[in-house]
């Protein structure tokens, strides 16, 4: 169950997304009196897809998913969160309803920031709406690459891709080990789990990587790229 608390001004908080820096401190005040600290369990969903779009979320530590509910409970992985990132919804001043989910995929620790208050932020401080629609416009670039990696690639390039993203840009390792089951490696990738599963065992078997359990190191940088360019 999620705990709830407020132990750090957002002023004095180290955690904050680089966005805020262009927040006056009466500002800041206001967005400190507008938002909560969040504890959440592994597996607890943060906001729920088609729920209201009541807060924007700053994750502060942990790591969580974000993804699409399809039917007969086929998922798609868009991004993984992980400190300190901010996502909302794309809701907002649309229809006020999430668009996708989002779920922890660790312990952790999230600040939920009233949309109202976010918003008179944004009305009252060029400089903050300014940042915002730039983190809005990385998020669609990133968006659309993962809709053509999905489209372009075959089975194989796709689980290339999602273990490249996994090593570059979540864990910056090239031997890491991970929470994400098979389940979510598969809805990374549009896959089924079980097509997951055979293509990380031809992987491994073709020494391109090597596993045990969610403990992963990538061998062959060089061919899991070329998989990933040219599948």
């Amino acid at each position: 169950m999620a705990k709830f608390s407020k132990e750090t001004h957002c002023k004095f908080c180290s955690l904050k997304l680089n966005i805020f820096r262009y927040l006056t401190t009466s500002e800041l005040e206001a967005i400190n009196e507008a938002r909560y600290e969040v504890y959440f369990n592994k597996g607890e969903t943060i906001f729920k897809q088609g729920g209201p779009l009541s807060h924007v979320v700053c994750l502060t530590s942990g790591m969580a998913k974000v993804y699409l509910e399809g039917e007969n409970n086929k998922n798609i992985i868009l991004k993984i969160l992980k400190p300190t990132e901010l996502v909302g919804g794309p809701g907002f001043q649309v229809d006020n309803r999430h668009h996708f989910s989002v779920s922890a995929i660790a312990d952790s620790r999230a600040c939920l920031i009233d949309f109202k208050a976010f918003e008179a932020a944004l009305k009252d401080n060029i400089h903050f709406n300014l940042e915002f629609i730039s983190h809005l416009n990385k998020a669609t670039i990133h968006l659309y690459n993962k809709l053509s990696g999905l489209t372009g690639k075959n089975m194989h390039g796709r689980i290339a891709e999602a273990l490249l993203y996994l090593s570059k840009n979540i864990y910056q390792d090239t031997s890491f080990t991970t929470t994400l089951s098979r389940q979510d490696l598969a809805d990374m990738a549009a896959l089924t789990k079980e097509s997951t599963i055979r293509i990380l065992k031809d992987f491994k078997n073709d020494h391109v990587i090597d596993f045990e359990g969610n403990s992963l190191k990538i061998l062959d940088m060089e061919k899991l790229e070329g998989i990933s360019r040219t599948s």
